[in-house]
């Protein structure tokens, strides 16, 4: 049965979560975990229940002062953005929503975005979502309640389990709390454009300014089509406090004169860009499939060179998204060949490619510790 058409149960505990996990363990069934189910369409959940924790949404502790949030899994990334800029802070992993461009409704949720170690262009300078997860609560397949981490960001003795959980797309526990660490929000921020430059210009721009002194905060290159207009976009941006930002944007513009003509997005301007880049909104209304290339930025302007279809690079080229007709074999390989990875977000098939030779074996061993039985999203990660 597909996990679309499963109604959802609605825990609104830790317990009434671990109940649900044991008693479906009991009876042999599967579980389809989701929080606001906006990623569901993300490989090939085969479930007999859904356990959402929409009803898991309260913030269990927030302190300013030491840039600490605790919230259930199911809090609305919305709200609590919201309450973080309340405090002159934010969350710095920018993490995307990707509603429009997965055609989904609902509202993402902080412990979806950890699990799913979801980042946005920040991650240039701030370091991915799982790089700001101090801790947890779970409950895993073998319907045992867990912590690890805690509220303190060099907490970790043993195992990191905080790194195992981001990006495992729920398949090993079901998150029920979790504990991140928040940053003060810049007090302003600006866009430096290029116009024209083929792929590979760009992304040589990019490097130089993320190789330079400047603390770029979002680095990305916007061809013709995924810029929406005649000429390719190459975009940079610094924020932080107003004389800063106007100091490192004039150097950072001098430094870039060799690729052409620089010119500057104001703050609010910014800021609508970037969330279009996160968003990957070029893309939302394009049928073709679509694929997710995180690849050595150095490398990245080689995958549109490769393969057919059209690209939007973040992360200073190293991380690609593609629309294109290509073969999923071809696809995986140019990933592969250039020393990254490829993931179907949009199209038919699954959407990781399957695993291979020690890590393969080494992933049936974590899967086995956390969850014998295979009871938490089957389907979603190749295996």
């Amino acid at each position: 049965m597909l996990a679309a058409a499963i109604p959802a149960r609605l825990p609104t505990s830790a317990e009434e979560v671990q109940a649900m996990v044991a008693e479906t363990a009991a009876h042999g069934r599967r579980v389809e975990v989701v929080g606001g189910g906006t990623k569901r369409a993300v490989g090939a959940i085969q479930a007999d229940v859904t356990l959402s924790l929409a009803g898991l949404d309260k913030v269990i502790d927030y302190a300013p002062d030491e840039l600490v949030l605790t919230a259930q899994a199911g809090a609305r990334l919305a709200d609590l953005e919201r309450l973080v800029a309340s405090e002159g802070q934010m969350l710095a992993f920018e993490p995307p929503r990707w509603t429009r461009l997965l055609r989904s409704a609902g509202e993402p949720t902080i412990g979806g975005a950890l699990a799913a170690n979801l980042s946005g262009p920040r991650r240039v300078r701030a370091g991915a979502a799982r790089d700001h997860f101090l801790g947890f609560s779970a409950v895993s397949g073998r319907s045992e309640v867990f912590k690890a981490g805690g509220k303190v960001v060099k907490n970790v003795t043993g195992y990191d389990l905080m790194k195992l959980m981001a990006g495992s797309w729920g398949t090993l526990a079901v998150l029920t709390e979790v504990t991140i660490k928040v940053l003060p929000a810049p007090r302003t921020e600006t866009t430096l454009l290029l116009f024209g430059l083929a792929d590979a210009a760009g992304c040589q721009a990019m490097a130089q300014a993320l190789n330079g002194p400047f603390e770029v905060t979002g680095a990305a290159h916007l061809p013709p089509f995924a810029a929406q207009a005649e000429l390719s976009v190459t975009a940079l941006r610094l924020d932080g406090f107003e004389g800063s930002v106007a100091a490192r944007a004039e150097r950072l513009a001098q430094r870039l004169r060799g690729f052409g003509v620089v010119q500057r997005l104001d703050a609010e301007h910014s800021r609508e860009f970037w969330t279009q880049v996160r968003e990957v909104d070029a893309f939302a209304g394009d049928p073709r499939p679509l694929w997710r290339l995180s690849v050595p930025p150095a490398a990245g302007w080689r995958v549109a060179a490769e393969l057919p279809g059209e690209a939007l690079y973040d992360w200073g080229g190293g991380l690609v998204w593609l629309l294109t007709e290509a073969e999923a074999p071809a696809v995986r390989a140019v990933a592969e060949r250039l020393g990254g990875h490829a993931m179907r977000l949009r199209g038919s098939g699954p959407a990781f490619a399957p695993l291979a030779g020690p890590l393969a074996a080494l992933n049936a061993r974590v899967k086995a510790a956390f969850d014998p039985l295979e009871i938490l999203n089957p389907g979603r990660l190749a295996s």
